[in-house]
């Protein structure tokens, strides 16, 4: 078995046929694993696989089925112990659920618990399924506490525990009802991290809060600081009780691994395990040998063979350890949970791991582009997965992807484009990259073109082939004037969005508008289009467009000359803007989306479509239309043929970034979810005129 890397490598991947083209097959397998998904999906997920994976759990009947939990509201079930993954349900049916407890009733595994909370802010809950996970409903006692920890008693599973950033509540009816069981507005027993319950009395109860850990041996009724041997102020991530000797009790804090040899009278500080950034979120025992001892850290996963006493590192330090799952029947099957990787996989008791997602994706996809030559052949860009993300390659259409990231140093991939030779181009958050072959490499080196007040400055660069005026219109990078064998330092800031016109590639970025006529090699700002903060660019003929939240320029004489555009009076902030080939620019937000033929002097909407919170606007040259999605509840992807602005839609199933044509389909970017893609052959039927098309969500 593989060791995970410490860097990330591009693997071989398929030689499949560049012809577009679906299989049926394999769809209507999809569907049929999708059938049992917790709302109504029309588009199909496929990836790319990994992201942040939460949380456990196990059938208690079958080890081999599993639960996992994750960032996005969904629910994850494997049913061959974690090798494969398929969607379950969305639970709570909201985006921004983090799963990190699940609790599966011992006696009815049909019956699970799943407890919720909400970054950066006190939302989350509780949520009931009483058929396996289908479907789910919010338990009203809990609505709205953000639920860090959750367990059930093993010897009493009716038992459940919850800790909040209230305090501890219990449920003594296997989770319908809930008490608060610690002090109301305590100030010192509340930010509840982690619980534990005696293996033997369900009546003692241990709560490790943001500072310090407590107890009760009354279920409740009086608690007690077991400080003793804790460094003051430690944030306590994870306890756990030994199922055989209850008065061995471990815990994990921010300031290190601590250990109990009197059910928490005393704790002594276990060495061993490096304690600089590191921070253990998990301890787990293995269940057949409970001397060995997990902890799953944020500097990668430590083993203890004889209780904590010598720990050993078992994968890189780059990998961050949310959960770890031991098979109670086989101690050699172990999986985690981590961030950005997904799930791992352990057949060795994990001394080695492989990556085991397959089914499982919470990626957050940023940008497309589709190769000009193979439509089949399409790349993805994703943001916050570091060595785990960068770009993803797919050459069917995106039913299945690989890593495409070699070089990117993990990177977040916020634009993504293609020169007109077919070099794939990358717009990151520390400058522009050019795909050779299967790396990546920094564009911006070597001589380039300065120019003052549109009038040519320094020596003149014209690669063979490439446009005389794009080279003689960029000015250096660094803002002095270039001289023969002198390099240029290459652009570190944000690049936002990629757009081409002919051999020419324009960039929004965070210093203005850049452009680059060497297939993007080298790039220099645009004279007269240095405004800060552009977020967004189309290019279309002669026509060129870009824009931030606040304000829009364009050219339409190739960039020669440029003008701030008047926005109309009602938009409040942009969202997305694009340039169709007549020469109109389209422009969208929360008010809605705005088309001027006349640079700005006048706008409209239109009256067969009526859409609020744009948050895309894409031209689809090829097909002589406006693709548009927004934002909110809506699930909808929009069309507007330019030709006689007849309009056309798709109900997704799915809350959109971005959606983009590839071949006959239509491929979508969901909030964090990966890609989703058309399954039909046929658009949606079409919108007359006449009808008033209003957005809403696919679950009204």
């Amino acid at each position: 078995m593989q060791q995970i890397p410490r860097t990330i490598v591009r693997t071989g991947r398929t030689k499949l046929n560049r012809r577009f083209g679906f299989s049926l097959g394999l769809l209507s397998l999809f569907l049929l694993l999708c059938s049992g998904l917790g709302h109504a999906v029309t588009w199909l997920p496929f990836g790319p696989d990994g992201g942040d994976a939460r949380s456990f759990a196990s059938d208690p009947h079958d080890p081999q089925h599993l639960y996992l939990g994750a960032v996005n509201g969904w629910i994850f079930e494997s049913r061959d112990g974690g090798k494969a993954w398929r969607r379950l349900a969305r639970v709570g049916k909201r985006d921004d659920l983090v799963l990190d407890n699940i609790v599966v009733d011992a006696k009815n595994a049909s019956h699970i618990i799943v407890g919720a909370w909400v970054l950066g802010s006190n939302d989350g809950g509780l949520y009931v399924s009483n058929d396996a996970g289908l479907t789910w409903t919010s338990n009203a006692g809990m609505a709205g506490q953000s639920v860090r920890s959750l367990t059930a008693s093993s010897s009493d599973p009716k038992t459940i525990v919850a800790g909040t950033l209230k305090g501890v509540y219990r449920s003594v009816d296997g989770g319908t009802k809930w008490q608060l069981i610690s002090p109301e507005g305590s100030h010192e027993l509340h930010e509840v991290e982690s619980i534990a319950i005696d293996p033997n009395d369900p009546k003692t109860i241990y709560a490790g809060t943001w500072h310090l850990p407590w107890k009760s041996l009354d279920g409740g009724e009086n608690w007690s600081s077991i400080k003793e041997g804790v460094i003051e102020d430690s944030d306590v991530f994870s306890i756990i009780v030994d199922p055989t000797k209850p008065n061995v009790v471990y815990a994990s804090a921010c300031s290190g691994i601590y250990k109990s040899e009197n059910a928490g009278g005393k704790f002594k500080k276990i060495q061993g395990i490096p304690s600089t950034a590191r921070r253990t979120r998990v301890l787990m025992q293995d269940p057949k040998h409970l001397e060995t001892v997990y902890a799953g850290t944020t500097e990668g996963l430590f083993r203890s063979d004889d209780s904590g006493v010598n720990w050993v590192r078992t994968t890189g330090p780059e990998v961050i350890v949310n959960d770890v799952y031991v098979d109670p029947t086989d101690s050699s099957h172990v999986l985690l949970a981590t961030d950005r990787g997904g799930v791992l996989f352990s057949r060795d008791r994990g001394n080695s791991f492989i990556s085991s997602n397959a089914g499982f994706s919470a990626r957050q996809i940023t940008s497309y582009v589709a190769d000009a030559q193979h439509p089949a052949t399409v790349y993805v860009g994703v943001v916050n997965d570091k060595e785990w993300g960068g770009v993803f390659a797919s050459e069917n259409g995106g039913l299945s992807w690989v890593q495409e990231s070699s070089g990117l140093g993990g990177r977040d991939v916020f634009s993504l484009g293609q020169a007109s030779d077919g070099t794939i181009i990358a717009g990151t958050g520390h400058g522009f990259y050019r795909l050779n072959g299967a790396m990546w490499s920094r564009s911006g080196d070597g001589p380039a073109v300065a120019v003052a007040q549109g009038k040519q400055v320094g020596k003149k660069v014209r690669p063979a082939g490439r446009s005389p005026v794009a080279a003689a219109r960029l000015s250096k990078p660094d803002g002095t004037i270039g001289s023969k064998g002198v390099k240029t330092q290459p652009f570190d800031g944000s690049v936002y969005a990629i757009s081409r016109s002919g051999d020419t590639l324009y960039a929004a970025t965070s210093e203005g508008l850049m452009a680059s006529g060497t297939a993007g090699e080298r790039w220099g700002r645009v004279a007269g289009a240095d405004k800060q903060g552009l977020l967004f660019v189309s290019a279309t003929k002669r026509t060129i467009v870009a824009g931030g939240l606040k304000s829009v320029i364009f050219s339409v004489d190739d960039a020669k000359t440029w003008a701030e555009m008047k926005l109309p009076d009602t938009l409040t902030q942009v969202a997305g803007v694009a340039a169709d080939s007549s020469g109109a620019v389209w422009v969208g937000g929360r008010e809605g989306l705005f088309v001027t033929r006349d640079g700005g002097a006048s706008w409209e909407g239109l009256k067969n479509l009526h859409i609020h919170d744009v948050n895309s606007v894409f031209y689809d040259g090829a097909s002589e239309r406006v693709v548009i999605t927004s934002g909110g509840a809506n699930t909808i992807v929009f069309a507007v043929h330019i030709p006689d602005r007849s309009v056309k839609f798709w109900d997704t199933g799915w809350n959109l970034r971005f959606a983009r044509p590839v071949g006959d389909h239509m491929i979508g970017a969901t909030l964090f979810d990966g890609v989703v893609i058309q399954p039909q052959m046929v658009d949606s039927a079409e919108i007359s005129a006449k009808s008033d098309v209003s957005t809403r969500s696919a679950k009204e």
